[in-house]
């Protein structure tokens, strides 16, 4: 079996060698060093060879092997190997690729100055004064130790090798002038080593990503010093991934990547850097990607590029794509607002990814940092607990039944994105006529024109001045928490229309059996009795009132208004054709059908199948309807009652009881399975139905 042969010696030459033996595709790998060699990880699919080679022992050692292409994945700036590469290999019907170095993203900074040969770097450092950080390797160190003015300011750092350390004493490097360590290197280590040596100038090629270029710069911009950079013409040849593509065809099978993308998704706090946690901190400076709101991404500047995605439909495709192209070895970190898991979008995403992780279509490892929440900061500045608080995201978001939240609450923290919401609390609170509150707004926490404001509910509603708030409200109307659920009838606007009184009400209720975040079709709502007893149950449960009658209508927003309710939609509609559009249903309460109580019932149906359904009559000819549709109709827990309530009224000095109409309750759930066997002879069902209908008319 034919191998393939790589000239390494560089950070690509040895991810090539590790996915290609996962791949388990047989390779020779040469280097000149043998500290190059002990950067390799053993593989049987890998043999080794050490030393340098001329054109004529390359030629003779590819004449020996059984290669099925050749791989130059040595240093942009080694042009002597790759030369003696493309020469030994005149004549042979064997295919030369040529990795080609991933390029840094291009640096802004003003203080590069560029060269283009070392002899001539060397020359302009003549001119310059105090120490002078050599990062080019050992190899060209003789070019910049020929003066000795020069070479007395060096600092070199090289690789900790004996070569590497032989070559500096030969050219009178002494210890103390030598930093022997293996890259890559943080911007932070860079300026570290600016600062412990007093470096002035910093030397170095321009040696794309994986030479740690983009950090070095960084550095040099904090530190306020120049930058000589030696150039090197545009590289011709393939990318990894493409690289990858063009071995693959060579040697009929698929090249996986032993390296995973190391994704984080990092809470950056309050939006300044000086907000962030040591983890995430580190995290950014060692991205090789960035991806986050603009806003997050501005401060920052990783080894490749950043992008102004955070949703998981622009980031997946992103990184299959670079995924496709063979670069999963890179540090992906995400940043979002505030904390991680505290109202913020990097639970979705996590999931997505996680998912894609999991199905293996995304080779990832995946963490999440936390960062600190505004509220955390606010509650810190003010001295305030928020353990004991109740908080709530308005952040992109509808809070509904705000003032009710805040109604129940002591104490109520509120993530807002800007003035038009705290605005709109303002507005809340003074229509609820809870202008006794305090808002205590933090405004552009943890930034330099941070203020802390307390504010009344009127001042929230005329501020103007636009930023990132995070706003505590205290309540001292607070008062003790209700338990049980009821309203009196006494409290319901009516006028003359008809009212489900309060003890059957709750009775109802109860049989519907609701959970949080139940979607409810109170149909004949009349004045809203039930739609607002059930809205007043849970903030999560959304209330659909479907009534025809107009002036019923006006009572039920009546209603809703009183009790400061946003979560029921009031719908002027007859039923069934009024439930069409609407969120699916997980109940609905029937109090008036119109005589269409069976068109009803298969609308619903057809909204959801695992619906639970209670029913209200109190007429004989509703309560017959509703007995003869039991029959007929495929359901199951079935539950009926029949209940009457007397109330006491005051006739003199005595309490006689006055009984109200007996009501017919009727409760039960869809049976899915036998519901589409009767849809399947709706016609017989239909005529058995109209004729019992029939009969019960004459």
């Amino acid at each position: 079996m034919k191998e393939i042969l790589i000239f390494a010696g560089t950070t690509e030459g040895r991810r090539l060698s590790e996915c290609l033996a996962v791949s388990g595709i047989a390779h020779t790998v040469c280097v000149a060093t043998e500290y190059g060699e002990t950067m390799l990880k053993e593989h049987p699919y890998m043999k080794v060879h050490r030393g340098r080679m001329d054109r004529e022992e390359i030629r003779t050692f590819l004449q020996n092997g059984s290669f099925e292409a050749v791989v130059d994945a040595t240093h942009p700036y080694a042009d002597l190997i790759t030369d003696n590469i493309r020469m030994a290999m005149q004549g042979m019907k064997l295919p030369y690729l040529r990795l080609r170095r991933e390029e840094s993203a291009d640096s802004t900074y003003e203080g590069v100055i560029r060269f283009q040969t070392n002899e001539a770097c060397a020359g302009a450092l003549e001119k310059t004064e105090g120490n002078i950080l050599l990062t080019t390797g050992s190899k060209e160190l003789s070019k910049y130790c020929s003066v000795e003015e020069v070479r007395n300011r060096l600092y070199v750092r090289v690789l900790p090798g004996t070569e590497s350390l032989s070559l500096c004493m030969e050219q009178g490097i002494t210890g103390k002038q030598i930093i022997a360590m293996q890259g890559p290197f943080t911007a932070e280590m860079n300026e570290a080593v600016i600062h412990q040596y007093g470096i002035s100038v910093l030397v170095t090629k321009e040696s794309g990503s994986s030479g740690g270029y983009a950090e070095k710069l960084e550095a040099a911009q904090k530190a306020g010093i120049p930058v000589f950079v030696i150039g090197h013409p545009q590289e011709a040849g393939y990318s990894f991934g493409e690289l990858c593509r063009r071995l693959e065809k060579l040697c009929g099978q698929r090249i996986r990547a032993e390296g995973t993308f190391r994704i984080l998704l990092a809470g950056v706090g309050m939006g300044h850097p000086d907000s962030l946690t040591c983890e995430v901190r580190d995290a950014i400076a060692q991205a090789d990607i960035l991806l986050g709101a603009e806003r997050m991404l501005k401060p920052y500047k990783p080894r490749l590029e950043k992008q102004p995605y955070y949703q998981a439909e622009q980031i997946l495709p992103y990184l299959k794509k670079m995924q496709e192209a063979g670069l999963e070895n890179r540090t992906v970190v995400i940043l979002f607002s505030g904390d991680s898991g505290f109202y913020s979008g990097c639970q979705r995403l996590y999931h997505a990814l996680r998912e894609e992780a999991d199905n293996g279509r995304l080779n990832a490892s995946i963490r999440i940092l936390p960062g600190i929440s505004s509220v955390a900061h606010l509650a810190a500045s003010i001295g305030e607990s928020y353990q004991d608080a109740a908080i709530y995201s308005m952040h992109g978001k509808e809070v509904k039944n705000l003032a009710r939240r805040i109604q129940r609450e002591e104490k109520t923290y509120l993530l807002m994105s800007g003035v038009r919401d705290v605005n709109r609390l303002g507005q809340i609170l003074t229509e609820a006529r809870m202008t006794e509150c305090e808002v205590v707004a933090g405004y552009q926490m943890s930034y330099r024109e941070q203020q802390i404001r307390r504010l009344t509910p009127e001042e929230c509603a005329a501020l103007q001045e636009e930023g990132l708030y995070t706003c505590l409200v205290r309540n001292p109307a607070v008062g003790p928490k209700r338990l049980t659920h009821g309203i009196p009838d006494r409290e319901f606007i009516r006028n003359r229309v008809p009212m489900t009184k309060e003890e059957v009400r709750e009775v109802s209720i109860c049989k519907l059996r609701l959970h949080e975040g139940a979607v409810v079709c109170d149909i004949g709502s009349g004045t809203g009795s039930i739609a607002v007893e059930l809205a007043c149950l849970s903030d999560a449960i959304q209330v659909y009132a479907i009534e025809r009658n107009r002036e019923a209508v006006s009572l039920i927003e009546q209603n809703k208004k009183a009790l400061q309710l946003e979560n029921i939609t009031i719908l002027e509609a007859e039923a069934p054709e009024g439930l069409s559009g609407l969120t699916k249903p997980t109940h609905a309460f029937i109090g008036g059908s119109g005589g269409r109580l069976k068109d009803i019932l298969r609308t619903l149906y057809h909204m959801n199948p695992d619906m639970r359904v209670v029913m209200n009559a109190i007429s004989m000819e509703t309560i017959c309807e509703m007995k003869e549709i039991l029959s007929l109709y495929p359901v199951k827990n079935e539950e009926i009652v029949q209940i009457q309530v007397s109330r006491s009224k005051k006739a003199g000095f005595y309490h006689l009881m006055q009984a109200e109409n007996p009501v017919w309750i009727c409760a039960f759930d869809f049976c899915p399975s036998v519901w589409e066997t009767y849809m399947e002879n709706e016609y017989e069902i239909k005529t058995n139905y109209d004729c019992c209908t029939e009969k019960r008319k004459r």
